[in-house]
């Protein structure tokens, strides 16, 4: 049991140590997207692996501690009937 649990350890440090190190280029005869509108010069291929700031964006919430009232909403109605 310890042997195997070893081994299963040892072949997921192997994998993880054996990643691709270089610069991202792009496939032969294949090219990186065209410039986003706006811009002069297109992006290169590490800046294209950076997801901009909308899609993923801070967590800015405070978790609440103690209950409160909620404020007044106009737009919270009771369902049709």
């Amino acid at each position: 049991m310890i042997r195997a649990a070893f081994l299963i350890l040892a072949v997921g440090t192997l994998l993880a140590g054996c990643g691709n190190r270089a610069s991202l280029e792009p496939k032969q005869g294949k090219s990186l997207p065209v410039a986003p509108y706006g811009r002069d010069v297109p992006l290169d291929a590490d800046a294209l692996l950076v997801p901009p700031t909308q899609a993923v964006p801070e967590r800015n919430v405070e978790l609440r501690r103690r209950s409160e009232e909620r404020a007044n909403d106009a737009f919270d109605l009771p369902p049709k009937e």
